[in-house]
């Protein structure tokens, strides 16, 4: 029997206009390079499979952690794997995709820029006789099959109880401002980011135990704009906020830039998600609250066993693999899925994080850390 996930378009409580993950810039590798070539290695048994990042503006997930562990998952399975990365640009999703559709190859796996793009890029592959799994974003009117991500309403109720902790005794009798700062609208999981923080967040607002000040999406995930945009409300509110709910560490570093201009950061919790170097540093100084661990491996593992049995023809093995389900409102189908669980990281939690081999301890133990680092035991 599978879970059921109602994944709502929530459209009104993000707002008239959030990233995964997801964080800072990465310095990934070229996309269109063809770098994950199988020279040398031998045939792979299942052949090539393709893969169609969306971006590394807004996040180090993509090109940091999902591109090698997908490559190690699905070589694992067999696999020569095409990993390209469409950095942003809707039109190169699509060219990715055809080039690979013409290579025939046996299972697409697309990680979308929006779902207009996934759907479009599934319907062809489709036309093909190639089966698609969408991964991390599903997409809503689409046609895959299969969907592999974490439960994102999850991801957000973990955001709004981390902010709820953050300010628990902080403010006595007053009631706490918070501003929103989410991610892109054309992205589904921010729609359901912003549906889990308002299952936690939404009763204290109705009860005048919080305020909201305002609740903004960010197009494109773009930091640079998240930051600027949130200067301008926090300003409009004459330079004060108690909390702020940021979608991804992407967003919340652009966040905490602007605290620091106006001696507030350390003071004022600020939550994240995707657990980067950058973020996690972040928390370890104490400028953001915490972030959400997604742990991407399982992810990439769970992806490469279903698209190993989608290549082989093999429905009753990828529907065991599959064993979620996820609602689609604009395509009105259920779609099979892996929904795997998320992680609250705060500072004390940091240490599993490197322990389990996302983040090296060198990345975030350096100069003024290193006390902090040894003292929780990271290194």
């Amino acid at each position: 029997m599978r879970r059921r996930f109602r994944l709502r378009a929530c459209a009104a409580a993000l707002g008239a206009a959030l990233t995964l993950s997801a964080c800072g810039a990465n310095a990934g590798g070229d996309a269109a390079s063809g770098d994950d070539s199988d020279a040398g290695q031998g045939a792979a048994p299942l052949g090539k499979v393709g893969v169609i990042l969306p971006e590394t503006a807004s996040s180090a997930r993509w090109e940091g952690f999902d591109k090698p562990m997908l490559e190690e998952a699905l070589r694992a399975e067999g696999f020569d794997p095409d990993i390209q990365n469409a950095q942003g640009d809707v039109q190169k999703f699509s060219t990715l995709a055809d080039g690979m559709i013409a290579q025939n190859v046996k299972v697409l796996i697309i990680a979308s820029i929006n779902s207009e793009v996934g759907g479009a890029v599934a319907a062809k592959a489709k036309a093909a006789g190639i089966p698609t799994i969408d991964y991390d974003r599903l997409n809503l009117g689409g046609s895959s099959e299969y969907y592999v991500s974490f439960d994102n309403v999850r991801v957000g109720e973990l955001q709004g109880e981390g902010l709820v902790e953050a300010l628990d005794g902080k403010k006595g009798a007053e009631v706490a401002e918070i501003i929103e700062i989410e991610g892109a609208p054309t992205d589904h999981n921010a729609t359901l980011f912003h549906e889990g923080q308002r299952n936690v967040l939404q009763p204290l607002y109705d009860a005048g135990e919080l305020e909201l000040v305002q609740s903004q999406p960010i197009e494109q995930w773009n930091n640079q704009e998240g930051g600027r945009i949130f200067e301008q409300i926090l300003t409009s509110n004459g330079g004060e906020v108690d909390g702020v709910v940021a979608a991804n560490d992407g967003l919340a570093s652009a966040v905490i830039t602007v605290l620091k201009k106006y001696g507030l950061n350390g003071s004022v919790p600020v939550t994240g998600q995707d657990a980067t170097a950058e973020g996690l540093r972040s928390v370890l100084r104490g400028d953001q609250y915490m972030t959400v661990f997604k742990p991407v491996k399982e992810e990439a593992e769970a992806t490469a066993k279903l698209a190993a049995a989608l290549a082989e023809g093999d429905t009753a093995a990828a529907d065991a693999v599959a064993q979620d389900v996820s609602e689609d409102p604009k395509g009105e189908r259920e779609v099979a899925s892996v929904l795997l669980e998320p992680y609250l990281i705060t500072k004390d939690e940091v240490k599993r994080v490197v322990d389990e081999g996302y983040v090296a301890a060198d990345e975030i133990c350096a100069q003024d850390l290193a006390d902090v680092c040894a003292e929780l035991g990271i290194g």
